[in-house]
């Protein structure tokens, strides 16, 4: 039942060329940036990311996003990553944009065995209808767009099919775990960490504190074991590396607040 890994390094060794990753996070917030380190001194390409974002230039999945070794993304936001941008509109990055609730529920639902649901988000757009350009062409053609949806009638209103996403790793940041893999995550950086947790096959999760079974009381607990097979347990220094995309200080105040 002990699932703690001696190291984000041998945590994530296995993880192959072409492996589909659900790697949790929003922004930078609660992002596993020890395992994303791991991966990327580990050298596997060809990646295909599921995820919120990709992280931001040089930070987060946006490290290995720099060296082409992200050949796909599913997720709901480019933002802060102009690389993410340059490499989608000039042909090297397969992007499938997806409604940022549609794809909580995706990950929830093949986390939990549910193979596919029915959705009002997307109807009357080409979410739905299809056409949205997934890859473009070196001449800013589109050169794989996204296939129209199937759509059933409920209550009078209409739906689109959308699948649950399983894949074959995922990586997490929890705020406490133990050993035998349960989690709990803090605040805002819970976002779409459990989701992803639930998603992969073999779920990697890197914890800001390890602790022994027993401490964490059941109630607490947001992702149960079962979906984790490894756990990495951070050094003070790794746990208190929490970046943050923007700083903000607030002059009204002579003490200073934080604003991310």
């Amino acid at each position: 039942m002990n699932k703690v890994s001696a190291s984000a390094t041998a945590a994530v060794a296995d993880i192959p060329d072409g492996a589909s990753l659900a790697v949790g996070g929003f922004g930078l917030s609660g992002i596993p940036a020890t395992l994303i380190d791991a991966l990327h001194a580990q050298g596997a390409t060809g990646l295909k990311v599921v995820s919120n974002n990709c992280g931001i230039d040089g930070q987060g999945l946006g490290v290995l996003l720099a060296e082409g070794r992200i050949s796909r993304v599913t997720g709901s936001y480019v933002g802060e990553n102009k690389e993410f941008a340059r490499q989608y509109l000039s042909g090297e990055l397969e992007v499938e944009l997806v409604p940022q609730g549609t794809l909580a529920e995706r990950l929830r639902a093949g986390g939990a065995g549910i193979p596919a649901f029915y959705t009002p988000a997307g109807v009357g757009t080409q979410v739905a209808d299809g056409g949205l350009p997934w890859r473009y062409a070196a001449d800013g053609s589109i050169a794989v767009a996204s296939p129209a949806k199937e759509s059933r009638t409920f209550g009078g209103r209409d739906h689109i099919l959308e699948h649950g996403i399983t894949t074959d790793y995922a990586l997490v940041r929890a705020w406490r775990g133990d050993t035998h893999g349960n989690l709990v995550f803090n605040k805002a950086a819970a976002n779409f960490n459990p989701l992803a947790a639930m998603a992969g096959r073999i779920t990697v999760a890197e914890v800001e504190e390890l602790v022994e079974p027993g401490a964490l009381g059941p109630d607490a607990i947001h992702v149960p074991g079962i979906f984790v097979q490894r756990v990495v347990a951070l050094t003070p220094a790794q746990a208190a590396d929490k970046r943050i995309e923007h700083l903000r200080i607030s002059a009204s105040s002579t003490r200073g607040t934080v604003l991310a």
